[in-house]
């Protein structure tokens, strides 16, 4: 496969789906939204539909479970629920330039236009730090009504500072494109893979979309993610 573009998307399918959100899990400190996202596709069976390429990501491979080795991605899964249908976003690697990240940002919403994606949640860390034994959860919105119902659902409401990167890139982007975002941050160290922080914001995103999940697995997720050279 040649890239003569910074970003290529390999579309399979458009499903059609019934008043879907994006949830977006990406490699970031404590790999706090990927833990998330990848347990969500595994335990609500995703179904993968699209690739996105870039040559703005690292310049290396993954090994993949079977052995093989592939070019970084983001992937798209969908699946169907009986609450909401859900498009879910995991990846290898997160853009390494202000300009890549924005086009990557404008590629997804892009999709979402296309897929009828009215809201998007963006899972992420919010580093302290220091190590904590219950992780709290604090997120920002671009709607004034969600951030109202955020005590509602145990979540801390951010007030001051920035996200960074495609956390904050996507719903920024998002909002121009009239799409509600969503960022919800677990509270992490930021020095370990961090699973109790993935889980709790699992918690608190099962509550909002109303999800039913078991999270009893997710804390063996963190030793999968390891890098070589």
């Amino acid at each position: 496969m040649s890239l003569p573009n910074r970003i290529i998307v390999e579309v399979t399918e458009i499903p059609k789906l019934k008043n879907p959100s994006l949830i977006c899990g990406l490699p970031g400190s404590g790999y706090v939204g990927k833990l998330a996202v990848d347990h969500l596709i595994e335990e609500l069976k995703g179904i993968p539909f699209a690739h996105i390429f870039s040559s703005s990501f690292p310049p290396q491979v993954l090994i993949q479970s079977d052995g093989t080795a592939d070019l970084m991605k983001n992937t798209l899964y969908y699946c169907k629920n009986k609450s909401c249908d859900l498009v879910l976003l995991s990846g290898d690697a997160q853009p390494v330039s202000p300009e890549s990240e924005y086009e990557m940002a404008d590629e997804i919403t892009k999709l979402c236009e296309k897929l009828g994606v009215k809201t998007i949640y963006t899972l992420a860390a919010y580093i302290t730090g220091a190590f904590t034994k219950t992780q709290r959860v604090y997120g920002t919105s671009t709607s004034s009504e969600i951030v109202k119902e955020f005590p509602k659902h145990d979540v801390h409401t951010m007030n001051s500072g920035s996200i960074t990167g495609m956390n904050g890139l996507i719903i920024g982007v998002g909002k121009r494109k009239n799409i509600t975002g969503v960022c919800l941050l677990g509270e992490t160290s930021g020095y370990v893979v961090d699973a109790k922080a993935s889980k709790a914001v699992l918690e608190i995103l099962a509550k909002m979309l109303d999800l039913k999940l078991d999270l009893a697995g997710i804390s063996k997720k963190g030793t999968r993610h390891r890098t070589t050279c």
